[in-house]
């Protein structure tokens, strides 16, 4: 694979047609999904006709079929910067030797979604809302992946899906208002398979909003076509998460692909991990979140990374993430801030963090700081016997 020319972050550049195993691949299959997923790179000795491994690396691929499957897809592949070790985009999809490390913190379930599972496959922590899990398959797959114990097919646990049972549960609890489709990928079934679950949560009359979170328009976004595009549009309100971790993972095609979902409808919304030597650096998230507008997609969250097994040596720390807020707020337009939160282990859901703004409250005022520094004094509400009626 020939060198990548490395362009400055907030640039879009363009890898189709692209190369692969140092040959012009053809436009039409370099376009295609299918010839995307069957050209995967998934076994070590693929991997080092393109690279040259380090030690660790080589060992954590070797140990990786009994923990989380190595799958990359060509488009992925070919952001990878071949002479940089710590290229951010290498570090999020090749396993390395430091997953085997023994974490007391770690959990195998650091979000508590088995425990909160009444059917396969049907997560119902929060009071309205439900994760429904359809598949355990993704394109490619992230070495921090929260649900490594039953994505990819060679984790701890099987993903069972039983998709009847949970159809009858949300039928039966009619607070459930909001389904967010997950897994593995949800835009990885076919788009009939996909169809079938949409229209089926679309006759349940008190859900409301339906959302999907998926990372294959980074990973593959050949696979968002005109024709998925249109079925989506069919069930709106219908809302899309995408996982973008790195300025250089939006493309000339990521962002066409992006704009094309835009363009029928659907709401975009960005998810970030905070990643160690990814994109824990202030300079590196503002030039994603600027290129993220660009392409329509707003920054929702920024995730302190969960406390899966083996991925201490990806984890930044909260006092990053919180410096990384602090960075953006009022240094760049407001759409432009994620929200940092930590998922809480065991299964407490998300919990907001953001900088000291307010720096102290009574019952007469409020001292707030502002992004400058500056300190200021509001006023505490009265209550209704507090005030005075003027006299006429």
């Amino acid at each position: 694979m020939p060198t990548i020319e490395l362009l400055p972050e907030k640039e879009f550049r363009s890898h189709a047609p692209g190369y692969w195993k140092d040959q012009l691949v053809p436009e039409t299959d370099w376009n295609s999904a299918k010839w995307q997923l069957k050209n995967r790179i998934t076994t070590l000795s693929q991997l080092e006709e393109h690279l040259v491994l380090a030690d660790e690396e080589r060992a954590g691929v070797l140990l990786s079929g009994n923990k989380l499957a190595m799958a990359i897809t060509p488009h992925y592949f070919n952001l990878i910067d071949p002479l940089d070790p710590d290229c951010p985009i290498r570090r999020q999809v090749i396993p390395r030797i430091e997953e085997t490390l023994d974490d007391p913190g770690e959990m195998a379930d650091p979000c508590g979604e088995d425990s909160h599972m009444p059917v396969p496959g049907l997560v119902h922590r929060y009071p309205d809302r439900v994760l429904f899990l359809v598949t355990d398959r993704c394109a490619a797959y992230c070495r921090y992946c929260t649900r490594s114990r039953v994505v990819s097919g060679v984790g701890e646990q099987t993903l069972h899906l039983e998709h009847e049972a949970a159809f009858r549960y949300l039928e039966k609890h009619t607070e459930i208002r909001d389904v967010l489709l997950s897994g593995g990928d949800p835009l990885l079934l076919s788009d009939g398979k996909l169809e079938g679950i949409l229209s089926r949560l679309r006759s349940i009359k008190h859900i409301e909003f339906l959302r999907i979170g998926s990372r294959i328009p980074i990973f593959l976004p050949q696979r968002i076509t005109p024709e998925l595009c249109g079925m989506l549009k069919k069930y709106h309100p219908l809302f899309l998460s995408i996982h973008a971790n790195h300025p250089r993972e939006l493309t000339t095609e990521v962002r066409t692909a992006l704009e094309r979902l835009a363009d029928h409808g659907i709401p975009l919304g960005n998810q970030s991990v905070l990643l160690r030597n990814v994109n824990d650096d202030p300079a590196i998230m503002k030039s994603l979140v600027h290129k993220l507008l660009m392409c329509r997609v707003r920054p929702y969250y920024l995730y302190q990374c969960d406390l899966i097994k083996g991925s201490s040596h990806l984890r930044a720390s909260v006092a990053k993430g919180i410096e990384i807020i602090e960075s953006l707020r009022g240094h760049t337009t407001g759409y432009a801030v994620p929200q940092f939160v930590i998922d809480a282990p065991g299964g407490g859901g998300k919990v907001p963090l953001n900088p000291d703004y307010m720096l102290m409250k009574d019952e007469q005022r409020v001292l707030i700081r502002n992004y400058e520094g500056k300190v200021f004094e509001y006023p505490e509400a009265s209550s209704p016997a507090q005030l005075k009626v003027g006299q006429a």
